[in-house]
């Protein structure tokens, strides 16, 4: 158990989680939407360039994510062709690479080519990417020799009937989320709802003996030898995808509407 989630009732000697961390950052989170609504939407009236949508995306860190300015924001690796707009470096080392856009400018992988060579080079596994109304944030998976990109956190501000979900997703990426994990959890399950890790977990005995018990509860069957195997064998070759099965397939999922766009990183 989480200390940090941990408190000790001190009359009653009991324990008791609470998830108060959480709760306080997602308000933050939701007061620093309803906050920059505003400029975001001045922003995208004048069509602000990339540098005025470099200020708001810094506050937003700031302010919503609780990201330092002053000290876990860096201009450090900027290039003379305003790539890497920022950095996030977290004790000392360098986390993610953060590429900023004009707030009129669609986001796509060949924006963050820098931004995914420098955090090659400095053993990052993680680049930000925004324009100040859409968040995206991608994990650069090993594949082969080099990396893959893929979105893990993809939110659009600009979108009111998507609130909910953009508080969400953006709580991901807050400071406190990724000291405690929830950002590298929320990437291992984008990993493990893709579609080969679930067609191998569908035919697991697990799966099998509970669509037994359940088919046996619908249809009086008491059930004899060589049920277990017919389930099976229908749901690997009939419910599951021939394409989907482990050994027929890699995994992959989609990255992006830009994916065909960019090779991958060495």
């Amino acid at each position: 158990m989480d200390v940090e989630e941990t408190q000790v009732m001190s009359r009653t000697g009991e324990f008791t989680t609470t998830l108060s961390w959480q709760e306080s950052v997602r308000s933050r989170v939701a007061a620093a939407m309803d906050r920059f609504a505003g400029p975001i939407a001045d922003l995208a009236d004048r069509d602000a360039n990339e540098g005025d949508t470099r200020l708001l995306v810094a506050d937003f860190f700031s302010v919503g994510l609780n990201f330092s300015k002053y000290h876990d924001l860096t201009t450090d690796y900027r290039t003379g062709g305003e790539s890497n707009d920022y950095a996030i470096v977290l004790d000392g080392k360098l986390f993610a690479p953060v590429e900023v856009r004009g707030i009129g400018q669609d986001l796509d992988l060949r924006n963050i080519q820098m931004a995914r060579r420098l955090a090659s080079q400095e053993g990052a596994e993680w680049v930000f990417l925004t324009n100040g109304r859409a968040w995206r944030v991608y994990h650069l998976r090993p594949e082969g020799s080099g990396v893959r990109p893929v979105v893990v956190v993809d939110a659009d501000l600009a979108d009111p009937a998507s609130y909910h979900r953009n508080l969400d997703q953006l709580f991901h990426i807050t400071r406190e989320a990724v000291v405690h994990g929830r950002l590298d959890a929320l990437r291992r399950w984008r990993e493990a709802v893709e579609a080969a890790p679930l067609s191998g977990l569908v035919t697991e005995d697990s799966v099998v003996a509970a669509v037994l018990r359940e088919l046996s509860e619908r249809t009086g069957h008491p059930g004899h030898a060589g049920d277990a195997e017919e389930v099976r064998r229908i749901l690997t070759e009939q419910v599951v995808a021939r394409g989907l099965t482990p050994a027929e397939t890699d995994g992959a999922p989609e990255t992006d509407g830009a994916a065909g766009e960019a090779g991958e990183e060495e």
